[in-house]
């Protein structure tokens, strides 16, 4: 066994990951390094089996974070694909080696006995592995069997795989010459279109294109020759080897499923005696696709086959129990919690009686503590998706749709942890706060709703920037389609929709070719509660208070710079502090207060005279409303903290960041607030020392801002008791 130690830095082929292994390792079986890892740790052990070579390990990614913190979970690359060995020649890839592959692994991470879980092709291991080392297993999950059992498929076994053919059209696509002469890429985007056949399956199928870029046409070939028999493998009989199984075993297919037929999976439970799962309209790609079914499916087949040691729990009868909410905000930023508590506060005034748990996660948590509210622990379950962003992030760039896309396998995750926690102690009102996860997956799996659901947001619908082109527009309008089938369909998922803002300040934007506009839709879904501020700006008397209590003195012009609660705007900072010096030689009176926020290090900038630099401030709203001056980056609760209060400010939005540039921006032109700059633009010292003096000469033409949003949001949440 070769173990290697995790690096301390996230990879870039880490980056979206919900967990990462505790142990990675190698074992070499006949030549063939085996790449292995470990999650989690447990009594049970649950090996997720490889699937077809084409793509590695990764395509477990939905399953991993979820069954790892209940079980140990061990994953490897089959022998062609990943990180492992890649042998020549057809006989190296029959079914016999691949299931001597799980034995090595189980053998090199010291399990002695797991519960497998297949796809496709993985299937035939189990039962290879179950028939030969009975016990080795203790129970067979199959999804999406794809072994060679007689079950017809006309359509597939119309073209030979192994000989040439004079088309290539559908099925004959899968063919060896096919691939060898130059037609793999063709192949793969036929293969995960039918895999994916559901609508909206853009980033599944993009996933699978990525895992699947690198595998050489002959090591494709050499994979499917061994399965088949040809170029001199061998290829067992399945039938005889299932009936020699004797653990429990559980088939999933999907009765759509475009790859296999569903026959396959009916005919495998036949031959093992095992349970059959079939899923209406689901395809082949159902770990993939449907991640919160099958995650639920798995964990009900592993604790019915290796039942989980007695629990205690206290129920309270119904009439006994006080008004629960649970409360998710977002931790994108930190605006979404200050407005939180202040909706949560309005909330207590109307009902007294409630009880609020926050599931949320850092920075958000540090605003909770400072208001003495109560996490929920299972908040440590969470995957960061501050860090996600952070990781994504350029130099003061930020895709924002694509790094939501990418963050897939974290929202997964999340809302896995989510289902556990409503599940264990019953809410009667669950607040979200753009908790995309919870609103995504509940219209997804509407069965899994049994609380009321508020959903709050300052913006809708995915818009693309024009740099993307075409195939951005194409990829936002799929997205925005999505989320309208999803309310036309379940409207009863949401009990409420509280848009945080005015009927204007939704973009006049329509969501995409053939879809409606954005206002009017919003119009139509959403209760408006204006804009919700943290707290209500002060007068002029009590701002001089305020600034003596903060410690500015009175013959100081005070610039905040601040940039949020992720670690995204670093740069923006640095470039700031390069003007500081040619602004003070304008205006010696100016002084700065940088805020690092949570996630920068204040020690990595450079120190300037006239400047101080903090991390996080418990009490920035003051200092924002206090101040002569801001510049910040174009999120909407630091801009329209700054509009209310009157404080000039210049903003400088993330570039590719669509919320910012577009939603953000038309909010603040609406409101005559801020001064727009391009971080392209503030590369230039004299020039930004330049606009924030004229921004600080000008002042605040900006115009009001209503204070009572976080009591009427409050008033729409306590309406559903």
């Amino acid at each position: 066994m070769t173990e290697e130690p995790r690096p301390d830095a996230v990879l870039p082929a880490d980056r979206g990951r919900a967990r990462l292994p505790d142990r990675t390792g190698t074992v070499v079986r006949d030549g063939v390094p085996l790449a292995w890892e470990v999650y989690g740790e447990g009594h049970v052990t649950v090996l997720l089996l490889p699937t077809w070579s084409l793509v590695t390990s990764r395509a477990w990614k939905a399953q991993v974070p979820y069954l790892a913190r209940h079980y140990r979970v061990v994953t490897f690359d089959g022998r062609g694909s990943g990180r492992s060995g890649k042998p020549s020649g057809a006989a190296a890839y029959a079914d016999r080696e691949y299931a001597a592959d799980a034995v090595a692994v189980l053998d090199d991470t010291g399990t002695d006995a797991a519960v497998l879980v297949a796809l496709s092709c993985g299937a035939a291991w189990a039962v290879h592995v179950a028939a030969r080392h009975p016990e080795r297993v203790r129970g067979i999950f199959a999804i999406g069997a794809s072994c060679g059992l007689a079950v017809a498929q006309p359509e597939r076994e119309r073209y030979a795989w192994h000989l040439r053919h004079d088309t290539d059209r559908g099925w004959a696509k899968y063919n060896k010459w096919h691939w060898l002469e130059g037609g793999l890429d063709d192949f793969r985007g036929f293969f995960f279109d039918r895999m994916f056949h559901e609508a909206h399956s853009t980033k599944q199928i993009e996933d699978c294109l990525d895992w699947s870029s690198t595998i050489e046409p002959q090591v494709l070939a050499d994979t499917r020759a061994g399965g088949l028999g040809l170029d001199g493998a061998v290829a067992e009989p399945l039938e005889p080897l299932c009936a020699q199984v004797r653990c429990p075993v559980t088939v999933l297919h999907g009765r759509e499923d475009r790859i296999r037929s569903a026959k396959v999976g009916e005919r495998l439970a036949e031959l093992t005696g095992g349970d059959l799962v079939l899923v209406e309209g689901g395809g082949h790609g159902l770990p993939a696709r449907e991640p919160v079914l099958v995650n639920t499916l798995i964990r009900g087949f592993v604790d019915r086959v290796c039942p989980p040691a007695p629990v205690v729990r206290t129920k309270v009868r119904a009439p006994r129990r006080g008004r629960r909410v649970l409360y998710l905000s977002s931790p994108i930023g930190l605006g979404h919690a200050y407005r939180d508590v202040a909706i949560s506060a309005e909330l207590r005034k109307l009902r007294p009686d409630v009880e609020v748990d926050w599931l949320t996660q850092d920075p958000v948590t540090r605003v909770l503590a400072g208001a003495g509210e109560r996490v929920h622990p299972a908040s440590a379950w969470l995957a960061n998706e501050s860090g996600h962003l952070e990781a994504e992030a350029g130099e003061h760039d930020l895709h924002a749709f694509q790094a939501v896309r990418r963050m897939d396998e974290i929202l997964v995750n999340n809302f896995m942890v989510f289902d556990e926690v409503v599940r264990e102690r019953h809410y009667d009102l669950v607040v979200g706060d753009e908790a995309w996860d919870v609103d995504h997956f509940l219209h997804e799996n509407p069965e899994r709703k049994h609380f009321l659901f508020a959903w709050l947001t300052d913006f809708v619908g995915s818009l693309p920037m024009p740099e993307g082109g075409a195939a951005e527009a194409r990829l936002t309008a799929d997205y925005n389609a999505e989320m309208i089938e999803h309310r036309a369909r379940y409207p009863w998922v949401r009990d409420r929709s509280v848009f945080v803002g005015n009927p204007d300040d939704v973009v006049a934007d329509d969501f995409g070719p053939g879809l409606p506009s954005i206002r009017a839709w919003t119009a139509e879904e959403f209760d408006f509660a204006g804009y919700v501020a943290g707290s209500p700006p002060p007068s002029s008397t009590a701002r001089a208070a305020l600034r003596r209590s903060l410690g500015y003195r009175p013959e100081h012009r005070v610039c905040v710079v601040t940039v949020g609660g992720s670690g995204v705007g670093a740069p923006l900072l640095r470039r700031v502090l390069d003007a500081v010096p040619l602004a003070r030689r304008v205006d010696p009176s100016l002084r700065f207060l940088v805020v690092c926020g949570p996630r920068i290090d204040p020690a990595s900038l450079p120190r300037r005279t006239g400047v101080r630099v903090r991390g996080y401030v418990p009490r920035l709203a003051e200092h924002l409303a206090a101040c002569d001056l801001a510049v910040v980056q174009g999120g909407l609760t630091t801009c329209m903290e700054l509009a209310a209060a009157h404080t000039p400010f210049v903003y400088v939005p993330l570039r590719r960041h669509f919320e910012q540039n577009l939603h953000v921006r038309h909010r603040l032109d609406r409101y005559d607030a801020g001064r727009h700059l391009a971080y392209d633009e503030a590369s230039d010292p004299d020039l930004l020392a330049e606009v924030l003096l004229s921004t600080l000469a000008e002042g605040s033409s900006a115009r009001p801002v209503e204070t009572d949003g976080a009591a009427r949001a409050a008033a729409m949440l306590a309406e559903l008791f």
